[in-house]
């Protein structure tokens, strides 16, 4: 994926035109790199929660206690995206960044299983806020 193409998907995914079959691991780590790499005007710890929930709703998603935005794969994602830059040269193209993360364990959309049981991480808790890793810590 080009810088350009990641610039396409980040904009269609905050406007709420990207089509859900383009919403793939892949696109979610994309998008987070550039809006990390380029977009200062937001913080996606903050906004992505609200953006995930809008653009679910768009595409006719519904945001539950089962179905939806998940609170706690979208910190840890955004956790180890970040952790995974500070490894990275700091002025690292959005494409380049996106082609390491996906050749690192975060390439793999399993990776959080690493961290969490499957019952702690699939469970309402753990959707509608943050709960700590069970089986390790992320990195620091």
């Amino acid at each position: 994926m080009t810088d350009d193409e990641m610039k396409v998907l980040a904009e269609g995914f905050c406007a709420c035109t990207l089509p859900k079959e383009r919403w793939t691991h892949q696109a979610h780590f994309a998008t987070a790199l550039w809006l990390i790499l380029r977009r200062p005007d937001i913080q996606p710890e903050r906004d992505m929660p609200d953006l995930i929930r809008r653009y679910n709703e768009s595409v006719g998603g519904v945001n539950s206690d089962s179905s939806g935005y998940h609170e706690t794969i979208t910190q840890a994602s955004l956790h180890m995206a970040r952790h995974l830059l500070a490894g990275l040269s700091a002025d690292i193209a959005p494409a380049d960044a996106l082609v390491a993360l996906m050749a690192s364990p975060l390439g793999n959309k399993d990776w959080p299983f690493t961290y969490w049981t499957r019952d702690r991480l699939m469970a309402v808790p753990a959707r509608l806020g943050w709960v700590e890793p069970d089986l390790q810590p992320l990195p620091a």
